[in-house]
């Protein structure tokens, strides 16, 4: 099971969208895919028309007094399931901070989730906590959506340094520009000739569109209402250049 977190430290810069639009494109291809919403927001579970509860919430959850696999619903999407949000997530890092291994928690209670899904895509919450490093910890990749403005790309730069503070070498790092709008000069400029530093941005970007807009009011992934879109285009090339990154050899 290969695990995906759409993360960034800043909101608004289209986690939600990525992990709803790319975790329905993974089923749609015959894979088997959970979405997991981790942010107590609960956006993701509003997409696909869940209600964001767990019972006994998220301490429940983490302390293994309720298994994992009892807490998936289905969605309207065949080979498509969500672990819904619930709102006892916003003190998730007060649970693991007092379990025997702060920064490894999450790792056993997804265990059971490896015989039963290709692809765990999750759905984090903008910030930089004890929480972020347990999702760092269990994943294959971080897909950093980052919009093209100067403010976005030294959030992105701050990322990339505590990754190597940290020595977290092992989760790769798929940044890519999201929300673009090239009728801005600056968004155009980023796009085409982002920094040195930030060599490792993916070609494949997602446009600023009304169609991305609109998941909320269909509360459906892109491609279901709008398949034949720009923006529904770009997430089907960013999902294919994410899978050949992910099958290329590591150093």
């Amino acid at each position: 099971m290969k695990v995906l977190a759409s993360y960034n430290i800043k909101g608004g810069v289209g986690k939600t969208s990525t992990a709803v639009n790319l975790g329905y494109l993974a089923a749609r291809e015959g894979a088997r895919v959970l979405v997991w919403d981790l942010d107590p927001q609960g956006a993701a579970s509003f997409y696909f028309r869940v209600k964001p509860k767990i019972k006994g919430g998220s301490k429940r959850l983490l302390r293994r007094k309720r298994e994992i696999l009892d807490t998936i619903k289905g969605t309207d999407y065949r080979n498509l399931d969500l672990l819904p949000a619930d709102f006892s997530n916003r003190n998730l890092e007060l649970v693991l901070d007092h379990g025997n291994k702060r920064r490894r928690g999450l790792r056993k209670i997804i265990k059971p989730l490896r015989d039963h899904y290709d692809f765990l895509i999750i759905d984090c919450a903008p910030s930089i906590s004890l929480v972020s490093e347990n999702v760092f910890d269990i994943s294959d990749a971080l897909l950093v959506p980052t919009i093209p403005t100067t403010l976005s790309l030294r959030t992105l730069s701050t990322l990339i340094d505590f990754r190597v503070k940290h020595g977290l070498s092992d989760v790769q790092l798929l940044p890519f520009f999201s929300m673009v709008d090239r009728r801005k000069n600056l968004h155009r400029l980023i796009v085409e000739r982002p920094p040195k530093k930030l060599s490792m941005m993916l070609d494949s970007y997602i446009p600023f569109a009304s169609e991305v807009e609109k998941m909320g009011v269909r509360r459906a992934p892109l491609a279901t209402y709008a398949g034949h879109s720009r923006a529904a285009a770009a997430f089907e090339q960013l999902w294919d250049e994410v899978k050949s990154n992910l099958e290329k050899p590591r150093d």
